[in-house]
């Protein structure tokens, strides 16, 4: 190929590709609208524009073409070197930006896991994504456990950033994960699951009766203030079943093993009392899967009363004193446990209570996990061990084994 043959080449109806003898890969293409321009086709089926003939010469479309081929000779890809960069945010961007939205269309408790990750890993806010290295967060973690946070907080930070980092690698704002390497800590994985002894259970519920009794005899007390002074009267509390959503939520806690939130986020059109099922939606539940809890009789009494006295039953179940969703119920819940002289047992142990109690009572551990909802059969074998009678039994195939070689 020459520049006269170049400036000679003529166009037809369909484009027409000359190729130069003299460096290989490198195209001119005229097109039926007279158009010539060079192209550098490094394998088949690919090219990359070089330029106009008309601006640019062959000598030049040359070199330009020579520039390609290596790149390709040094595995680069020249496609993909042409393409726009996106800029590189820093990690404080990410999670104020893109992750943020993300995380509130995906994730149940999204709010609480960016605020974790901004207050965990602070001094990497300021860091662009692709500088941010393992050894940074091997540090961290070093001065966590030396600080003395517990090793599961810890694996649940490091799973939240290596999360975090696998969605900028999927939008290609990284090409790798730097954290991928970065491991959890090694945990025992058979943690003593905290549940209510008999004692304490009895305990927890006479601090919950005694606060009603309370609760009512504070009415009774307002209302006769009220009526000394011709004020219209308050309605009796003894007239209804519960005083307010404290005893309803923790008697449902201990005999459904409902999250807190999912109680929270339960609608009357999902408690069936007729066939005694309550149902907890996907949409609400932790693992995105819905399931059916059966009522036993306390919980269906527990429904059946409060519904009795509830002003709405066609939205949540428990609202608070504007009608809205409850949040928290914290403050009553301290409370209780310190009328009831009971320490190191939180909320979400209720459900751990609940599970345990049914391991207890004979109930299979695959039947305790989809009660539970678990996702993952490793969670429900926490509880294994409050079934002393399996591994009994296991063993004592050693002992028929010992009496036959006796009468042998």
């Amino acid at each position: 190929m020459t520049q006269a043959v170049v400036e000679k080449a003529a166009f037809s109806v369909k484009p027409v590709d000359h190729r130069d003898t003299r460096l290989k890969g490198l195209v001119l293409r005229v097109m039926p609208s007279g158009v010539k321009s060079f192209y550098c086709e490094y394998a088949r089926g690919k090219r990359v524009w070089l330029g106009r003939a008309d601006v640019l010469g062959l000598a030049e479309a040359r070199e330009s073409a020579r520039a390609v081929l290596s790149d390709v000779y040094r595995g680069l890809d020249p496609m993909a070197a042409r393409k726009p960069k996106l800029e590189v945010p820093t990690f404080r961007a990410f999670l104020k930006g893109d992750y943020a939205v993300w995380a509130q269309a995906n994730q149940k408790s999204h709010a609480q896991n960016l605020k974790r990750l901004e207050t965990a890993f602070k001094p990497l806010l300021d860091k662009h994504l692709h500088d941010i290295k393992a050894l940074e967060v091997e540090r961290w973690r070093a001065g966590e456990i030396a600080r003395g946070l517990s090793l599961q907080t810890i694996n649940r930070d490091i799973s939240s950033i290596k999360a975090a980092f696998n969605r900028a690698v999927d939008w290609e704002l990284i090409p790798t994960n730097p954290l991928a390497k970065v491991k959890k800590s090694r945990t025992d994985d058979n943690l003593k699951v905290r549940y209510l002894s008999d004692h304490e259970e009895g305990r927890l519920r006479a601090a919950i009766d005694i606060r009603e009794e309370r609760r009512r005899a504070e009415r009774d007390t307002a209302n006769g203030w009220r009526r000394e002074r011709g004020y219209v009267q308050l309605p009796s509390l003894r007239m209804v079943m519960f005083t307010d959503h404290v005893k309803p939520l923790i008697l449902l806690s201990i005999n459904t093993g409902c999250r807190r939130g999912e109680l929270f986020d339960l609608t009357w059109s999902n408690v069936d009392l007729d066939r005694r099922i309550l149902t907890v939606t996907g949409a609400t539940a932790k693992s995105k899967r819905t399931r059916h809890i059966p009522l036993n009789r306390e919980a269906t009494r527990v429904l059946q009363g409060w519904r009795a006295q509830a002003e709405d039953t066609s939205g949540l179940v428990f609202v608070n004193e504007e009608g809205k969703r409850f949040d928290r119920v914290n403050f009553s819940w301290r409370h209780l446990l310190k009328d009831a002289g009971i320490s190191a047992f939180r909320w979400h142990d209720m459900r751990h209570h609940f599970a345990s109690r049914l391991v207890m009572g004979g109930v299979d551990l695959n039947t305790v996990r989809e009660l539970l909802g678990h996702s993952d059969y490793a969670m429900t074998l926490r509880y294994a061990h409050l079934a002393p009678e399996h591994k009994l039994k296991a063993v004592e195939v050693l002992d028929r084994r010992t009496s036959m070689a006796a009468v042998a």
